[in-house]
């Protein structure tokens, strides 16, 4: 039999770069570049791997931040509809537990990723080494076992040929759309340098075909009957419509049949916003005109979903006692929530074989009208909360986000995370493709936009990419900025100053806490944080870093630059102070709710109000069985 010899590491990156994805015959490289960090726990390994095959065989990303380098990485793999996916190699300790939250992130929403931390000897030459974790009852554990609840796969490589077993498990987690999520493989210090005798088979060209399964006829059938008896069905748009490139058969049947189309945050834009069936974003932070058609289904159909809270109102907004649910999902787990007909398979080919069961199967013609004449309302909810009839004046956030509505083009992609932003968005932003809104709200991470917008830009070179970040987002992550500045890389980023955290500031008062510790000011006299605004100059910060920043003070300066920073090469931050400087959203309100626990007993009487308000809608909430 045929061998290589090479070090653990040299075979992983070799491997790495022979392994692809194929689905509906389009073939593309799997791993297409690693970012890392180097410490003493990979850089004789991985990084002399790196090194040694070249620039060609597997790209080397220079991150600032490991949990930012995982950030990139998902954002790479969301624009690449999970068919290609980037790895993120640290050192032992510190570098390998700042991998967990960009993890949690990976995994929640279901997007690849491959870590290769680096972790103590598996020899133990010493005992203890530098950053071991010393657990009196288990010899065997290290820092980077805190990755194991929030990856898909976990392995530890303690002998060369584990690797084999291990690699090979990581791809097929990798690549299967039910399954995926962060693959972790912590690498031993000591064994990423050892040598051993590889076969030929495993460093050849392998190729993962990523199917389409088609839902189970019997099932199909039993769908598509529900769907006709239904008076008022309403179809639930997530992520899964965008990963499996369902867009144009979840258009067809809407335009077969009429049904309206709501979205949750991770599956918005998967119809234009002016398409006819589009009712906007569904759930805590939806549209008024998706959110009362919800109240009112009889059916609702999920395609792509894991029906978060936000999603369903925290079990309160499906509220007709006979309401029931179809849910198309590629993964079980999801397809059996709510009670529902489970109906099992690829979104898009659920979708195509469910529009030909539908045949000839269309809504009344007063129901559509009624979704017409909702969004039709809601439009003009969205165009007040555009408006700016002074130019002179500094904008709000709504009118922040309609400045930039206004230079968009069809092609462009807006990133957001965290903060009030992501309501903001879910109600307002007029999707116009299939990848233009780009929030992560499974996790909803503050310090996601900027590295995963590199992330969007390294996988879709030719569109124009804009991070979102409020200061309180900005202030947790902004070092990735550096990483734009040296690769070149051209993201716009808008950077709003509200002097505070504006959702949890919101969330505060509506719950009792009266905006207790959310705003970014001096001390006043009692010790509240309820003196002047902080003399920090983010826009500053941001040139230092390498960006180039262009500050606009009123609307019209705010249109004129993000017109400039559009056309502008290289990273650009566009800072703007919103006239809301106290954290108070200028959106329009909340349509369904969302359960945050209120003190039970308080003597303050903003919580004993918000209490009674607590229970009140608390009593709304329903299991679907």
């Amino acid at each position: 039999m045929s061998t290589r010899r090479l070090t653990v590491a040299q075979a992983l990156i070799a491997f790495l770069a022979a392994q692809h994805t194929e689905r509906d015959g389009h073939r593309r490289r799997l791993i297409t570049a690693c970012w890392g960090i180097f410490g003493h726990g990979n850089v004789a390994g991985i990084g002399q791997a790196l090194l040694e095959s070249g620039p060609t065989a597997m790209p080397y990303l220079q991150g600032r931040n490991e949990q930012a380098m995982v950030h990139a990485a998902v954002g790479y793999a969301r624009q690449c509809d999970r068919l290609a996916a980037q790895a993120v190699t640290t050192s032992i300790g510190p570098g390998a537990t700042n991998l967990v939250t960009g993890a949690a992130l990976a995994t929640i929403n279901r997007l690849p990723v491959l870590l290769l931390p680096g972790d103590t000897f598996a020899t133990r030459p010493a005992d203890p080494v530098l950053q071991q974790l010393e657990v009196p009852y288990a010899g065997d554990v290290s820092v980077n076992d805190a990755l194991r609840p929030v990856s898909r796969y976990f392995d530890r490589v303690t002998r060369p040929e584990a690797l084999i077993p291990a690699a090979l498990a990581a791809m097929r987690v990798l690549t299967d759309p039910a399954e995926t999520g962060a693959v972790t493989l912590a690498l031993p210090q000591d064994v990423q340098a050892e040598a051993y005798d590889w076969p030929a088979e495993f460093l050849a060209e392998r190729v993962w075909h990523v199917r389409r399964p088609a839902p189970d006829p019997a099932a199909l059938a039993e769908a598509a009957e529900a769907v006709r008896r239904a008076r008022r069905p309403l179809l639930v748009a997530g992520g899964g419509v965008h990963h499996s490139e369902a867009e144009d058969a979840l258009r067809a049947l809407a335009d077969a049949t009429g049904i309206p189309v709501a979205s949750t945050q991770a599956g918005k834009g998967s119809l234009r916003h002016d398409h006819p069936a589009d009712v906007g974003g569904v759930g805590h932070t939806g549209t008024a005109a998706a959110n009362d058609l919800a109240r009112a289904a009889d059916l609702v159909i999920g395609v792509g979903t894991r029906y978060s809270d936000f999603t369903t109102a925290s079990s309160t907004l499906f509220a007709d006692p006979a309401v029931r649910f179809v849910n198309l999902n590629i993964a079980s787990f999801d397809g059996h929530k709510l009670a529902a007909l489970p109906l099992l398979g690829d979104a898009r080919a659920g979708l195509e074989a469910l529009t030909a069961a539908l045949a000839g199967h269309r809504v009344p013609a007063a129901y559509e009208a009624e979704c017409a004449a909702g969004k039709r309302r809601w439009e003009r909810v969205v165009e007040r909360a555009y408006a700016a009839p002074d130019a002179a004046a500094r904008p709000t956030q709504t009118q922040v986000i309609g400045a930039l509505d206004a230079v968009v083009g069809d092609d462009d992609v807006v990133i957001n995370a965290a903060g009030s932003l992501p309501g903001d968005l879910h109600k307002l932003w007029r999707a116009r493709s299939r990848r233009q809104y780009h929030l992560e709200y499974g996790y909803s991470c503050m310090g996601y936009e900027i590295p995963a917008a590199i992330g969007v830009r390294l996988a879709a070179p030719d569109r124009p990419v804009w991070a979102l970040v409020g200061d309180g987002t900005y202030l947790m992550l902004p070092t990735e900025l550096v990483t734009a500045v040296q690769e070149g890389v051209d993201i716009n980023v808008v950077l709003i100053q509200n002097h505070g955290y504006a959702s949890i500031g919101g969330l505060s008062d509506a719950v009792g806490g009266e905006r207790f510790g959310t705003a970014y000011r001096y001390r006043a006299a009692d010790g509240s944080f309820t003196g002047p605004p902080l003399p920090v100059d983010l826009a500053a910060n941001a040139a230092s870093l390498g960006a180039r920043v262009l500050r606009a003070a009123t609307v019209g300066e705010l249109r004129a630059a993000l017109a400039t920073a559009r056309e502008t090469a290289g990273p650009t931050c566009v800072y703007v102070e919103t006239e809301t400087a106290d954290t108070v959203s200028s959106a329009p309100g909340t349509h369904a709710w969302w359960d945050v626990p209120v003190a039970e007993t308080a003597t303050r009487p903003a919580a004993a109000s918000a209490r009674e308000e607590y229970d009140r809608r608390a009593t709304a909430r329903r299991h679907h069985l």
